[in-house]
């Protein structure tokens, strides 16, 4: 298969929210922005916007996800606490059925009684939460995508977080664009004698493109989160630019 150039992937990072061919509005859109981001060298983490929390949509948008052939290299985000318990329990089944990974995301309580229930989905944990690096601890031998907060206290406690998970059996989805912790995942990656395959970052899509880039140039797992559905590009623009 013939490879995008890089300054086609240049380009597709870095559409603007809201223009043509922004994947925030439709099914449609996401579906083919992820095509072209697995066909670059990334994997894909689809994240619902407010206006997407609807079972039915995520279920069609699983459905079609699964009908091009990406699903190994996606992951639906399951916004645990905006789903009731059974409805989330549903898409996560289904987005499982289909190939896809499953990350689970909410308050802690919320995400642990589901991942009781789905061993092999993806825990999303903030860094900046009380107990956050016990947290870690308890699911170091497990999937656990690290998100952080804003500002140096945030950023202490993220790294305390991703040294737990670099020690552990688990494979640690790292989720940030802030350069000083990418640099620092890299490092402990390293200390920690991991395999590329072992671990990933993920980044927002639209943010530090060129970052991304020379990332998957250089050998690094990059799954790029994008964000669709009805208020898509408005959560683009808000999130800070150096967090997942």
């Amino acid at each position: 298969m013939r490879l995008p150039s890089p300054s086609s992937v240049r380009r597709l990072l870095g559409r603007r929210p809201g223009g043509p061919g922004a994947a925030g509005l439709r099914v449609d859109d996401a579906v083919q922005t992820a095509t072209e981001l697995v066909r670059a060298g990334f994997s894909v983490a689809l994240e619902p916007a407010a206006g997407a929390v609807d079972p039915g949509r995520l279920e069609e948008l699983v459905v079609r996800v699964g009908g091009t052939g990406l699903a190994a290299r996606c992951a639906l985000t399951v916004p645990v606490d905006r789903l009731d318990a059974a409805a989330a329990a549903d898409v996560a089944r289904a987005a499982a059925d289909a190939g896809l990974d499953v990350a689970l995301g909410g308050a802690p309580r919320s995400v642990a009684a589901l991942a009781a229930r789905s061993p092999s989905a993806t825990v999303v944990l903030r860094a900046a939460d009380p107990g956050a690096e016990a947290r870690c601890r308890a699911l170091a031998g497990g999937r656990v995508r690290l998100v952080g907060g804003r500002g140096p206290a945030a950023d202490l406690a993220f790294v305390r977080c991703l040294n737990v998970l670099m020690a552990g059996a688990g494979r640690p989805g790292v989720g940030t664009a802030d350069p000083r912790l990418v640099t620092i995942a890299g490092e402990r990656a390293a200390w920690n004698e991991r395999a590329p395959d072992s671990w990933e970052y993920v980044m927002p899509w639209k943010v530090r493109t060129e970052q991304q880039c020379r990332l998957v140039a250089g050998g690094y797992g990059v799954r790029v989160a994008l964000t669709w559905g009805e208020g898509a590009p408005a959560a683009v623009l808000r999130r800070p630019a150096g967090r997942s």
